[in-house]
């Protein structure tokens, strides 16, 4: 990769970093590591050197090839770089063929690693750049919509939250969480220890240990209206084991119930598409034949699973446990009742 590539990725780095309200006025040793952990995974320091990030900020005020005029400042009251003026970004500047060839190369260089086990939980997002660059190497291409339409999905709140969240886990920090659950008038107050963010089904979500309730909690980053890190730090119980805790989860949901075994019978078409993409990562084909496709999972039974199975409607049939297959039959009662 030629080494203006690697600036122009920088440059958007250290723009992201200084555009973080949530962690103002960054020293240059903060930019050293936010560069040296988006582009090489790690932040020990001997990737860029602290005259690069320099350099860096230099160009992006002055140089008249690249036209940023960033509105760079050094604040001797706090000790860090900041945005003169708050609205400016360099996102809002044209793309120009560097800035295109810097982008390809990233997206080309993360899809060689799209099956390493690092990478694998973004596999989907890899995907769906380098499927883009591929179409058209032009970002901002009005003309692919005539012929090719992607996925759009709604943008929802509290993703604004993320960086404070990632910050707080990383440094082991308390917060301080403001939550209004659904069909709740008034927010209720949480002392948390963030422990790991996950996303489902687009949207984002924080399992955290509650101090009051004394328990892991699942909060939707959607329903917090106020979020506060404290200078208290925690540790992380050893109970706790991020690898294995939505192990047998069948969504985000976590119920107190030990993993049961379901059996499902899919019928027709269904079963073509269940077999090429399976429901659960427990999932085992236990029969198979030109009608019916007979698996099994080992999860607990969450409103999730219960969502999704009803979805299928008559391309499904439970046959076991007991309890799932009673679940069932009662929401297709009740959903019958409507008609």
């Amino acid at each position: 990769m030629a080494s203006n590539k690697h600036a122009l990725l920088r440059y958007r780095i250290i723009d992201r970093r200084l555009r973080n309200k949530y962690k103002p006025f960054p020293t240059i040793e903060d930019l050293m590591m936010a560069c040296e952990e988006a582009l090489y995974g790690s932040d020990y320091g001997d990737a860029i050197s602290k005259s690069t990030i320099e350099k860096d900020l230099r160009a992006m005020r002055e140089d008249e090839e690249l036209a940023f005029h960033a509105p760079i400042k050094f604040s001797k009251k706090d000790k860090g770089y900041f945005y003169e003026d708050k609205e400016y970004s360099i996102n809002d500047i044209p793309l120009n063929d560097d800035d295109l060839g810097a982008i390809q190369f990233a997206a080309r260089t993360l899809y060689q690693f799209r099956d390493n086990e690092m990478f694998k939980q973004f596999s989907f997002a890899i995907d769906k750049i380098f499927n883009r660059l591929n179409i058209s190497p032009e970002v901002k291409d009005s003309a692919i919509d005539q012929f090719v339409q992607f996925d759009q999905v709604a943008s929802t709140s509290g993703n604004e939250h993320l960086p404070l969240i990632l910050a707080a886990i990383k440094e082991k920090q308390k917060l301080q969480l403001k939550y209004k659950a659904f069909g709740k008038e008034v927010a209720s107050d949480n002392l948390i220890h963030p422990y790991l963010l996950k996303e489902y089904k687009h949207r984002w979500y924080l399992i955290c240990f509650n101090e009051a309730k004394q328990k892991v909690i699942t909060y939707a980053l959607d329903r917090v209206v106020g979020l506060t890190t404290l200078k208290d730090t925690f540790k992380i119980s050893a109970k706790f084991d991020s690898s294995v805790f939505f192990q047998h989860s069948f969504g985000i949901t976590q119920i107190d119930e030990e993993p049961v075994k379901v059996v499902l019978d899919f019928m027709g078409i269904q079963a073509a598409y269940i077999k090429t993409q399976p429901l659960h990562v427990t999932q085992k084909i236990k029969e198979e034949n030109k009608d019916h496709l007979v698996i099994e999972l080992h999860v607990t039974l969450t409103h999730e699973l219960i969502e999704k199975l009803l979805s299928f409607g008559s391309g499904v049939k439970v046959i076991a446990p007991k309890k799932l297959v009673q679940l069932i039959k009662d929401r297709h009662r009740e959903a019958y009742k409507q008609y």
